[in-house]
């Protein structure tokens, strides 16, 4: 299976952290969309930015910055739609999504959502990891996502659809499971968020 396109959603308000773009935090030595551009890059094909706002902001980057192509901030399906069409462009049958303030997700993510995937129609396959209480839990913005089935997300967004699990649920979407030790989805949300990222380091 070749690899998907890479798409990084930063389409968010970061109200938690004071509005602004969370992926430009400095963690360490370096953003945190540096740091999630080097583990992206070796599992994917070319990357894109789904963003909105001003994409002269991004231009150090080098990536193609897609703005959501449905209005009012509907959440993230509306980046996957930007990267679906942005990819369906270039040719490419997938693409594979990240969170921008996700900086320690697993250098094997895109292999083992390919894997959980393999065999369907259409590759739909999330991230989850081992809950104690809820059994596990799904990571909406860590997704392996079908060119094929962009015209139907575009529908069901105009629809009012927006929670990602009802969408993927309806196209029978897999789960990849990540059991392994710390916390691979962790996501910078507060600046408490962002000290804890820094002992993680």
């Amino acid at each position: 299976m070749s690899a998907p396109l890479g798409v990084i959603l930063a389409g968010g308000k970061a109200t938690r952290m004071g509005g602004g773009d969370k992926g430009l935090l400095t963690l360490g030595r370096e953003t945190l969309m540096d740091r999630v551009i080097g583990r992206l890059a070796p599992q994917a094909g070319a990357l894109a930015l789904n963003a909105n706002g001003d994409p002269a902001r991004f231009a150090a980057l080098g990536l193609p910055v897609l703005p959501d192509s449905v209005e009012g901030h509907p959440g993230p399906l509306a980046g996957v739609l930007a990267g679906l069409d942005w990819a369906a462009g270039e040719g490419a049958e997938a693409i594979v999504t990240v969170a921008a303030d996700t900086p320690f997700f697993p250098r094997d993510l895109v292999a083992r959502l390919q894997d959980a995937a393999a065999g369907m129609a259409h590759p739909l396959a999330l991230a989850a990891t081992p809950d104690p209480e809820r059994g596990r839990v799904r990571h909406p913005t860590f997704g392996l996502w079908p060119v094929a089935l962009r015209d139907d997300l575009r529908a069901a967004l105009g629809e009012g659809v927006r929670k990602v699990v009802l969408w993927t649920d309806a196209h029978d979407g897999q789960e990849a499971l990540f059991d392994g030790p710390g916390e691979p989805f962790f996501n910078v949300n507060t600046p408490e968020d962002l000290k804890a990222a820094e002992e993680m380091l």
